[in-house]
């Protein structure tokens, strides 16, 4: 197996007396998808801000190609190329789709000075915005406002968001939260374009877009990993079974979010 892009060793969070997540273990390999379920209050979207540096580990470590990076905060973390898309959308609604992209590409290029620039006046901003919104097929929403476009061209914008600062590791948080059957059908179809060109860490809880996309899957319970491996072994599982999917869903491949 490749060597791995991103290493976590026993990571720890605990909220009072509540723990988060508990001593977890995980690996993401370059060009893979590596898909993280659980149930509600598992700790998964805890641990993506752990990975993207929003939150501090209580202890366990995090290294991204190689490099400790536990003590990194948020914005140099998305410096050396980790870009994260979260499970309620974040997005500028008044403004355009194209403005929202440029916007990241300049918090990625740390021009925070020129944060209210407009992105149509700097040519090489507004290109670097287009070319993300062309890779979700939004490049004819360009000058529409976010408010202006469904909940799922939503998620495809704040993906393009992420995209446009050339990530080497995406941490999507339930991207397909909220669609329906055809807009997540569009997003699956979308992501698994991607794979074997971006390293992916996704949460999600619809089992038939794990299930399609994931090339290893690792489930939380109680903050504590149970089962990691690839799909066919994780329906096989029988903790997984009784902890999250159910027989009968495992059986075909789907389940309950």
């Amino acid at each position: 197996m490749a060597q791995a892009l991103l290493t976590v060793d026993r990571l720890y969070k605990s909220f009072g007396g509540v723990t988060a997540t508990d001593n977890v273990d995980l690996e993401v390999i370059p060009g893979e998808i590596h898909a993280i379920i659980g149930p509600n209050g598992a700790g998964k979207t805890t641990l993506v801000t752990l990975l993207s540096g929003e939150l501090r580990p209580d202890a366990g470590s995090v290294r991204f190609d190689g490099r400790a990076i536990t003590a990194l905060p948020a914005h140099a973390r998305a410096r050396l190329g980790i870009a994260r898309s979260f499970q309620i959308t974040s997005l500028m609604l008044d403004m355009t789709a194209l403005d929202n992209v440029a916007l990241a590409v300049q918090a990625r290029s740390g021009h925070s000075f020129r944060f209210w620039a407009d992105a149509r006046r700097d040519r090489d901003l507004a290109e670097a915005a287009m070319a993300g919104l062309e890779a979700v097929g939004l490049a004819d929403r360009a000058g529409q406002t976010a408010r202006a476009l469904s909940h799922g061209e939503h998620r495809l914008l704040e993906i393009a968001m992420a995209l446009s600062t050339k990530p080497r590791l995406l941490l999507l948080d339930e991207p397909m939260a909220g669609m329906g059957v055809e807009e997540a059908q569009r997003m699956i179809g979308f992501l698994a374009g991607l794979k074997g060109e971006k390293s992916m860490l996704l949460v999600e809880h619809d089992m038939d877009a794990v299930f399609a996309l994931a090339d290893r899957i690792t489930v939380l319970v109680n903050g504590r990993v149970i089962a990691s491996g690839p799909p066919e072994a994780i329906r096989r599982d029988d903790a997984v079974r009784r902890a999250y999917l159910g027989d009968e869903a495992v059986a075909d491949g789907g389940g309950a979010g």
